[in-house]
């Protein structure tokens, strides 16, 4: 079992001990098993958009899921083979451990959300979803409500079972929706609002094989975009939050016609803008981000960029508050780099990196 995070705010290697105030907060989350240092909180410039390493608080095993609560004072991460949830309180210069970790009832844990007073994680590898209470303080309340996913996919190497790789409430907030890489499907659920497991209310097929990893909705919110990890591919679903639908309508190819013949290519994650006009798509194996204009409609996605993410094996996007800046978190080069987006085009352009071991996840406060 992972460790009680209880240990204090350190400096970053380089980094000053100094408070810089208030402002906006990076906070990555990393794989300690594979060198990662914890989760480190970074300063974020409100005009550059760069980011200045201010800490890192460690003792809690891979913290590679984090997650914001409502009113964005505390943060949660998910982590370590056996599963287990931490929430720590953000103050001006630190992370202030809140409670003790709780186990997720899951192996694996591959996603975190917040979903009300309640916190949902996706576990990987036993394919499964969980619930886990949040108590007035913002702490985490055992034991986790467990759902456990079934079926498998024609990929005898990744799709032996079910692998459930994220569970998120939808825009509405009346449902939420799993994706599951292992069984080629997402999983639409219902709540329960007596704290048990979520509850199947409908599964939507994706293309054999295709392993689906990630959903991302378009702000308007009745368009969904589906990630696939197997097939380099996003797919186009029209949401409906009055029936709890998903509905795929269309397909768009990913792949890098510039690739090496021999590269492999794995996408992680899609994002949609907040302003409604892209979606970009990191790309692991030829590491690229791609950008898709949706000036045609938000069900029309097509490719208008592609650039390097300036790293290695891209993991996780998050966009900067103000819509001009993107971060990437790249897992083997040990780094986040953060792009200037241009506003006609939606092109991002790399302006700089912070290194970061093993850097999985981002999110900003």
């Amino acid at each position: 079992m992972a460790a009680d995070p209880r240990r204090e705010d350190h400096p970053v290697d380089g980094a000053a001990n100094t408070d810089q105030g208030a402002g906006r907060r990076a906070h990555i989350g990393s794989f300690t098993s594979g060198g990662g240092r914890g989760i480190t909180t970074a300063a974020v410039d409100p005009v550059t958009g760069a980011l200045t390493a201010l800490g890192v608080v460690d003792g809690f095993e891979d913290p590679s899921c984090l997650a914001l609560s409502a009113d964005r004072r505390t943060l949660y991460a998910a982590g370590g083979a056996e599963g287990l949830v931490a929430a720590y309180r953000i103050t001006a210069d630190a992370l202030a451990p809140l409670g003790r970790p709780v186990p997720v009832g899951g192996d694996g844990p591959a996603y975190l959300s917040v979903c009300g007073d309640r916190l949902l994680v996706a576990n990987y590898t036993s394919g499964s979803v969980s619930s886990i209470r949040v108590a007035g303080d913002g702490s985490p309340q055992g034991p986790a409500a467990v759902l456990g996913h079934r079926g498998r996919g024609p990929d005898p190497e990744r799709q032996a079972g079910p692998h459930a790789h994220q569970v998120t409430p939808d825009p509405s907030g009346r449902w939420v929706l799993g994706v599951d890489l292992g069984t080629d499907s997402v999983r639409v659920y219902t709540p329960d609002p007596a704290g048990g497991p979520l509850r199947v209310r409908a599964e939507t097929p994706l293309r054999a094989g295709s392993g689906p990893r990630e959903v991302a909705f378009h702000p308007r919110g009745d368009v969904a975009y589906v990630i696939h990890e197997l097939e380099p591919q996003l797919t186009v679903c029209r949401w409906d939050a009055g029936a709890g639908r998903l509905e795929p309508t269309a397909e768009v190819a990913l792949g890098s016609a510039g690739a090496a013949p021999d590269t492999r290519e794995y996408p992680s994650v899609a994002l949609a803008s907040g302003d409604g006009r892209f979606v970009w798509a990191a790309i692991r194996g030829s590491d690229l981000l791609v950008t898709l204009s949706l000036e045609d409609g938000p069900e029309k996605p097509r490719i208008t960029e592609v650039v390097s993410c300036g790293g290695h094996w891209p993991r996780h996007l998050a966009a900067g508050p103000s819509g001009r800046h993107l971060y990437v978190t790249n897992e083997w080069s040990g780094d986040v780099t953060w792009f200037d987006i241009d506003p006609a085009s939606g092109r991002p352009h790399l302006a700089g990196k912070l290194d970061v071991p093993a850097a999985a996840c981002v999110v900003l406060a």
